[in-house]
């Protein structure tokens, strides 16, 4: 099976892409292009799904940079997808060099990809709701600038998350939101007793838009809800499923 790739009109002429689960090398509960090493899957298998994504890209698999994601809002710039890098710990990365692939692990979270094009600068973020909240987006953006990146020329898209509807969440997490900024409330609904749905991507868009970017949007695809196209978190926890894959996108100049 040929990989399946999303892209943005919004991110064009930079090769980019949200890599749904098709077309890879793993099989039982990671099925497809699980590019996951902290999965529970074959390394070997992973380092096949990892190559396919880099030739996709039109680069070597040694190109493809990957940080050690842990829900902060620390950003690196990148210089070279060496051994430290991937062991450093952050959860977004820029770059303005030619030939870097950036990309980020998600399984429900947000990934971001962004460029400002005129510039030569593209970033990649992984957001969940703790990273989201920490304001990763925004200093994604304030690293961006410091690159030569114009926050009001740069393209962010947010590609396959969780949608509301999928993610109920208890009161504990609408304390903490209401504890930044009371206006948070606008992105929780009412669920079944004293459980919220949260919207992920409505925060993140908002998020992206108040720290001054020039354009954002989300490709609006549900991780949760579409299991044929995509590994989540939640639905493998709801399923009892042992372990999960994790989708990559990237971004390169």
């Amino acid at each position: 099976m040929t990989l399946e790739i999303l892209t943005a009109d919004a991110l064009t002429p930079l090769r980019h892409g949200f890599f749904t689960r098709r077309g890879g090398a793993s099989s039982g509960v990671y099925a497809g292009l699980n590019c996951g090493g902290g999965s529970g899957d074959q390394s070997e298998i992973v380092a096949i799904n990892r190559a396919r994504v880099a030739q996709a890209m039109g680069a070597a698999p040694d190109a493809l940079a990957s940080v050690h994601q842990v829900h902060s809002a620390d950003v690196v710039t990148v210089t070279a997808a060496d051994d430290s890098l991937r062991q450093t710990r952050a959860d977004a990365m820029v770059t303005d060099r030619p030939g870097l692939v950036l990309s980020v692990l998600t399984a429900d979270c947000m990934p971001v990809l962004l460029a400002d094009t005129q510039a030569g600068v593209i970033g990649a973020a992984h957001a969940g709701w703790r990273g989201a909240l920490a304001g990763v987006l925004a200093a994604t953006l304030d690293t961006m600038e410091a690159l030569g990146a114009q926050r009001d020329a740069v393209s962010a898209v947010i590609g396959p998350c969780i949608s509301q509807r999928a993610y109920e969440v208890g009161p504990e997490l609408l304390d903490d939101f209401l504890a930044e900024d009371e206006a948070n409330a606008s992105f929780f609904a009412n669920g079944t007793g004293d459980r919220y749905l949260f919207d992920l991507p409505g925060f993140g868009l908002s998020a992206l838009r108040a720290a001054g970017v020039g354009h954002a949007e989300w490709t609006r695809h549900c991780t949760y809800s579409q299991p044929d196209l995509f590994y989540s978190y939640r639905r493998s926890t709801h399923e009892g499923a042992a372990d999960y894959g994790r989708l990559i996108s990237a971004i390169r100049l």
